[in-house]
């Protein structure tokens, strides 16, 4: 009996200070999400830019996810159109929220959403799911978080970089944001910072100090500003060939089906929101950093898996009938299919651009817009390119 009283007061000392320690991200974040977050480990495959979105969602900052919601992938589709060396890059995204009141106070009232990811789908998902609640914005706490529990790449040629966004004072919380953003910067990682507010309030609170400790840049925004669409003669197009482009994809393994099922989910979610963030994210599926090689056939196959048509006939029933050499007709047809949908979305999307460029949105700069100016420079101060 005493033993079992010893062991259920280190299992409760063990959930009182777990926030404290230095957990890997997966179990980091809130418990909702254990079973679904994918793997943050980092591996490298060539030049690489992370970027960690942190995000208040205290009650005045609907606005402000409302914004990232529709321009999230305008900022996928701009930094994936660079390069280095030579060479294409990878794109990692994470989120987290901070300042909600119905977070725990020992996590500083924030969690992560998102680790750094390649899976656009899960990180739709997540931002999707954002609600806003008042409470408590620790800005330093949430950036020496995110700087500590996040997978960061330690190569000297990839870019690493935070955005924190909010309305509040810089140095709220336990966590001096001084010392958190100076071991950001040891770690060759760039905060970026974003007050939802007038220039000159925010700088009065820290966020402008913020910035420059770390060597970033800080800006402001109008949370409540209305973003501006460019509706351009390609959009319809585009809409049609990702209708097309979804039936290639083929869900393979334990999570094909459900992560099929997810694909279709956030393309209407998008939709709902506006037909620009639909186009939007509809460009982005044609793009080298749109990755289902987890879960679809077709992707699986292009990278190399040979295996492809005996997984297929095991985990998806519509396949059980057919035999390998059928499988593989089939996969190897909607591999071409797939390449020359993609081909024509790129070609119609270089159309979009010039045209939103020749008839850019009239009106103040909302979230997105911001980003990406900065994000760009950034990337072209360390040697990255644009094609």
């Amino acid at each position: 009996m005493k033993n079992g009283m010893i062991l259920l007061s280190l299992l409760l000392s063990v959930q009182l200070f777990a926030a404290d320690l230095k957990l890997p991200p997966i179990l980091k974040s809130d418990a909702k999400a254990h079973n679904t977050l994918p793997d943050g480990k980092f591996i490298r495959t060539g030049p690489t830019i992370q970027i960690a979105i942190l995000l208040d969602s205290s009650n005045s900052m609907d606005g402000l996810i409302r914004q990232t919601k529709e321009q999230i992938w305008n900022i996928v589709n701009e930094v994936s159109r660079a390069n280095k060396h030579d060479q294409d890059i990878t794109m990692q995204v994470a989120l987290y929220e901070y300042g909600k009141s119905t977070l725990p106070v020992q996590t500083g009232y924030m969690q992560m959403l998102s680790p750094l990811t390649n899976d656009l789908d899960f990180l739709s998902e997540r931002l999707f799911a954002l609600k806003t609640k008042g409470g408590s914005e620790y800005a330093g706490e949430v950036i020496e978080k995110a700087t500590q529990n996040l997978y960061w790449s330690s190569h000297p040629d990839d870019l690493k970089i935070i955005i924190i966004a909010g309305n509040e004072g810089f140095d709220q919380g336990h966590v001096n944001y001084r010392r958190a953003i100076a071991k950001a910067k040891r770690d060759d990682i760039i905060v970026n910072t974003i007050f939802c507010g007038a220039y000159q309030n925010g700088i009065s609170l820290g966020w402008k100090n913020g910035a420059q400790i770390s060597g970033g840049k800080y800006m402001n925004i109008d949370s409540d500003a209305r973003v501006i669409h460019v509706s351009t003669p390609f959009d319809d197009q585009i809409i049609i060939l990702n209708g097309q482009l979804n039936r290639t994809y083929i869900g393979y393994g334990r999570d094909g089906e459900r992560k099929k099922r997810r694909q279709v989910q956030e393309d209407r979610k998008n939709r709902e929101l506006s037909k620009s963030s639909y186009v939007s994210r509809s460009v982005s599926k044609s793009s080298k950093q749109y990755k289902t090689d987890s879960w679809d056939a077709i992707s699986s196959y292009e990278k190399g898996n040979k295996a492809i048509a005996k997984e297929l006939k095991q985990s998806n029933k519509a396949f059980n009938d057919k035999t390998e050499a059928e499988i593989d007709q089939i996969v190897v047809k909607a591999s071409k299919e797939r390449r020359k949908i993609k081909s024509e979305m790129q070609a119609l999307e270089k159309k979009r651009r010039n045209y939103i460029q020749k008839n850019p949105p009239k009106g103040e700069q909302t979230f997105g817009e911001k980003i990406i100016k900065e994000i760009k420079e950034q990337m072209q101060t360390r040697g990255f390119s644009f094609k």
